[in-house]
């Protein structure tokens, strides 16, 4: 919990900083969230365990609800040799507008997976509201054995309440490593504005969600799984405005939406996670519970 020292209210403090460390060890044949330390208000439920003792699922917490000017999140998980786990949000991360142009709000993950190691990282949505100053860095490092899945979804302003991303700033970077080797990196620059990249009929095309799926390594050709993975485009119903795509890239599966809803993304990125995960960790699709609440 939050105690005394990380609260700033009444303090000369304008923004409120956090991190959160995990590492998750396999013990007598059971994975074991066996640290976690925290700073500010990021941290942890007790670990669940709907797929039996040697995979956890947890859910990491940010009480404020959203990051606001000069916020600094930094979340560090890794997972030891043999150990196994899925890590997700109750909901969406909310960047609110910035006191000023000057002012920066960021988010710094560095995921670690040690070899025979899986790691299901799922965050839900990053809503970037109107004037918001975002910056997003992942870093995923894969040694020999491991498995990682992992999707990121950005939606920008709030269309609902005619609330545009007109000004501000987005910039995500997204680095992934096999062995010190990169083998995926993502870089979204956007700014707001009529002549952003969000209205380019070359960039989004005034879609308002952009996300992407990573999932591997995997050693076999493609064709080995077209079937299960054309078994759940047929069973889609797409607006006319949704793109989306999947394709094998060097050892990792990437699949993209590109459209105007975080839940379509997450549908299908859910659909494509159920019909790989079989081939890549022996083990059917487990929704986390919180995604039903």
């Amino acid at each position: 919990m939050v105690g005394e020292s990380d609260n700033i209210l009444g303090s000369d403090k304008t923004s409120w900083d956090a991190s959160l460390e995990l590492f998750f060890e396999q013990v007598d044949g059971e994975t074991k969230l066996s640290k976690r330390s925290h700073k500010g208000p990021l941290y942890v439920q007790k670990p669940f365990y709907p797929e039996g003792p040697e995979y956890p699922h947890v859910y990491i917490l940010h009480p404020p609800g959203g990051v606001v000017s000069g916020d600094f999140l930094e979340l560090d998980i890794e997972v030891s040799e043999g150990a196994s786990g899925l890590v997700t949000t109750p909901g969406a991360t909310r960047f609110y507008r910035a006191r000023d142009c000057e002012s920066v709000q960021t988010q710094n993950t560095h995921l670690i997976i040690r070899g025979g190691a899986s790691l299901e990282w799922f965050p839900m949505e990053t809503i970037i509201f109107n004037e918001a100053n975002v910056r997003m860095n992942t870093t995923v490092d894969i040694r020999d054995g491991g498995h990682f899945v992992g999707w990121e979804i950005a939606c920008f302003g709030r269309p609902a309440g005619l609330d545009l991303f007109r000004k501000g700033s987005f910039r995500q970077r997204y680095f992934l490593r096999k062995n010190g080797q990169p083998q995926f990196v993502d870089h979204l620059s956007i700014d707001g504005g009529s002549e952003s990249i969000l209205n380019h009929c070359s960039g989004f095309r005034g879609s308002t969600v952009s996300g992407f799926i990573l999932v591997g390594p995997f050693h076999e050709s493609e064709e080995k799984f077209q079937d299960s993975l054309r078994k759940f485009s047929e069973t889609l119903d797409l607006e006319e405005s949704d793109l989306m795509a999947i394709s094998k890239v060097s050892d990792f599966f990437v699949g993209r939406y590109l459209g105007n809803s975080a839940d379509t993304a997450k549908k299908i990125f859910s659909g494509w996670w159920s019909a790989l995960r079989p081939f890549l960790l022996n083990r059917v699709a487990c929704p986390p519970r919180i995604w039903s609440t």
